[in-house]
């Protein structure tokens, strides 16, 4: 057990990953000694929970992270590319979840499944991956270690929560709406910036964030180039489609991987029933397999559907699932922080 303590702030602390971040820190007893929940103008002064306490929000100012030893980012990319480098500045290390830091080559992109180890390269800013990728990885990460694999496609059904609670609350208006037969609201998604607005309540719409110049969404390229970064391997081929669904929360995965070795199926199951964070989900005969309510509170990867693709004899297909706000966003955040505490142990 670490004997030091740290003083801790959170940067987005009102909002959704934001209030699973205090949750996981306070559910795995973080040693926090003193915690600085922080926010824009508009949510300071508000209070939030934290070991039955009542804590006050204060502005995000430059000022606010002095004194600061770990500090936890979710409030926008915009947000984190003002505040990162002043925490730095001030003696914090800072672990992001926005996109803002992820491809930049001084910061390091981790899964600790996965690449704990680059966490010792940080300048300061330790990058929290997409959350569909973070499901991802987490579940190729022990087939990469036994047989290296060629080339990954995957395809998402992701839940509107990855779009904020902003989001949630319109397909709970959309299809309270469409059962009733009234006109259905539609103000965000796919994007909420964008000038087009479509319905997601009993709809799937294959865009998640903005599209690029390539036909891509954001989203999906975040998949491709996050991964390699991950798994420092850039022969690895990834090429994915993103796609929202009318789930609250949870997002789940079809992965197709070509592995480089000949493999035997049960050989395959066990090995991803020993990787780290994964809960194997996998027999098809009963009806055994996971989905987005069996991750929803969870913090571990679920991995069923295991099968050798039809085509390709060293192909595997699978079904990944996770819940996005906790795996996908606050739990690998603290994670992160927990092996920045053990490095200082």
């Amino acid at each position: 057990m670490p004997t030091r303590e740290y003083t801790v702030a959170v940067l987005g602390a009102s909002g959704a990953v934001g209030q699973q971040i205090l949750r996981n820190l306070e559910e795995r007893s973080f040693p926090v000694k003193e915690l600085k929940p922080l926010a824009s103008k508009r949510s300071a002064g508000k209070t939030v929970r934290f070991r039955g306490e009542d804590v006050v929000i204060q502005e995000a100012t430059p000022e606010a992270f002095e004194g600061v030893d770990i500090a936890l980012f979710s409030a926008g990319g915009g947000v984190s590319e003002k505040f990162a480098p002043e925490a730095v500045k001030r003696g914090a290390v800072v672990v992001d979840n926005t996109n803002a830091f992820r491809m930049d080559p001084e910061v390091p992109l981790v899964v600790p499944e996965v690449n704990a180890e680059a966490i010792r390269n940080h300048k300061g800013i330790i990058a929290n991956p997409n959350c569909s990728t973070i499901q991802m990885v987490v579940a190729l990460k022990p087939l990469y270690d036994r047989f290296g694999f060629d080339r990954v496609i995957v395809s998402t059904y992701q839940a509107v929560s990855g779009s904020g609670a902003s989001a949630v609350e319109e397909l709970r208006k959309q299809s309270e709406a469409a059962l009733k037969g009234e006109e259905v609201p539609k103000e965000i998604m796919p994007v909420g910036k964008l000038d087009k607005h479509y319905q997601i309540a009993f709809n799937a719409l294959p865009q998640c964030d903005v599209a690029q110049e390539n036909g891509f969404t954001l989203e999906e390229m975040k998949m491709v180039r996050e991964t390699k970064k991950i798994f420092n391997d850039d022969n690895i081929g990834v090429t994915a489609t993103c796609v929202r669904v009318p789930v609250m929360r949870g997002h789940s995965e079809t992965v197709y991987v070509e592995l480089k070795e000949d493999f035997d199926l049960e050989e395959v199951r066990q090995v991803l029933s020993e990787g780290k964070g994964i809960i194997l989900q996998d027999d098809i005969d009963n009806q055994v397999y996971p989905t987005p309510l069996d991750a929803e509170g969870r913090d571990e990867v679920f991995v069923g559907r295991v099968r050798r693709d039809v085509i390709n004899p060293r192909a595997l297909n699978m079904w990944v699932v996770s819940d996005n706000l906790l795996k996908g966003a606050a739990t690998n955040a603290v994670q992160i922080a927990e092996h920045l505490v053990s490095l200082d142990s």
